[in-house]
């Protein structure tokens, strides 16, 4: 009997590159969407799919003959000039594959949210997975990736596809290339250019990527249908992250702590900086730095209940993410 065929998306991606492996390894046939095919050079099993979220039309076709839909893909940006995109790729782009994918006759899908859709811990109990924002409107405002993923949920639910959503917190680990925030934190931590703690009060939570590739798959055979589930690892205050970056990189912790007046100060001239030169990339976000006091902890019983999902140390994933820049020349 054949194997079953997903349809992946985003799989040249920090997260989306792990779930193709770990689909591989679960015995399915991977068709993978990506931006450009001519710079894959790995996996040869895959059959590989050039396209555009905000043109599915164009790729539309390729949705015959896949039983499921894992959708990784979407836009993260910081730049102010990339932000225009954040709703067409992740709202628009979500409505128009899961149209496409019920034309195809689809099966199922599986549909990479965010922790971000569940805000913050309320007092000193982590979100779930029956929160929501309460310090953003719930329309999403262009340029407002934490939004446009509340957006993106409720197109994916509305669609005629069957849905199951996995929310991952912060994934840290191996082939974060672009990175991610929280690679550049590690990436940066390790090349000593950290100058500053930031400012007290503030906590996430980390997660292995392998733990996140693992939970997809489980979201896809076991979920439960218009069911959403977080993935998550460890609940650490901003601190206890620093001290395992020291540990895991070997290098000092910063000497001195930043205010958060200070900290604001220098993102707001960073993106102004950004708004100038079309090509700059932010090295202190506005909004992280407005983040930086929140607690942004999660929990994730019912994964582990309903999907088998049993994260790993992230201690360990922070070690193999640091040899992982150091192997790859950017640490």
């Amino acid at each position: 009997m054949a194997p079953d065929r997903v349809f992946l998306t985003g799989a040249s991606g920090f997260v989306g590159a792990h779930v193709l492996r770990a689909l591989l390894a679960s015995g399915y046939c991977v068709r993978a969407l990506v931006r450009d095919a001519s710079r894959i050079a790995f996996d040869d099993d895959v059959e590989w799919i050039n396209g555009d979220l905000t043109r599915t039309g164009d790729f539309a076709h390729a949705l015959d003959g896949c039983r499921y839909v894992v959708h990784t893909a979407a836009l993260y940006s910081f730049s102010p000039y990339e932000r225009a995109g954040i709703y067409d790729v992740n709202v628009g782009g979500t409505a128009s594959l899961f149209a496409a994918a019920h034309l195809a006759g689809v099966e199922r899908a599986v549909l990479t949210s965010s922790s971000a859709t569940i805000g913050h811990a309320r007092g000193s109990q982590p979100a779930d997975e029956s929160c929501y924002p309460v310090d953003r409107p719930f329309a999403a405002q262009r340029g407002d990736y934490h939004a446009s993923k509340v957006e993106q949920e409720r197109a994916a639910f509305a669609s005629r596809v069957p849905v199951v959503a996995v929310l991952p917190t912060a994934p840290v680990g191996p082939g974060d290339w672009k990175p991610t925030p929280t690679g550049k934190l590690v990436r940066d931590f390790a090349r000593g250019k950290i100058a500053a703690m930031p400012p007290p009060g503030g906590g996430m939570n980390l997660v292995a990527v392998e733990d996140v590739a693992a939970g997809h798959v489980a979201a896809l055979e076991r979920g439960r249908l218009g069911e959403r589930y977080v993935l998550g690892g460890e609940n650490l205050e901003m601190d206890a992250v620093w001290r395992l970056l020291a540990e895991v990189t070997g290098r000092p912790l910063p000497g001195f702590r930043a205010p958060y007046a200070l900290a604001y100060a220098v993102a707001a001239a960073d993106e102004l900086r950004c708004r100038i030169d079309v090509d700059a990339v932010p090295f202190a976000p506005l909004e992280g730095v407005r983040m930086s006091r929140e607690r942004m902890y999660a929990d994730s019983s019912k994964a582990r209940r309903e999907l088998g999902f049993a994260p790993t140390r992230v201690r360990d994933a922070l070690e193999r993410s640091t040899i992982w820049y150091r192997e790859n020349g950017a640490a």
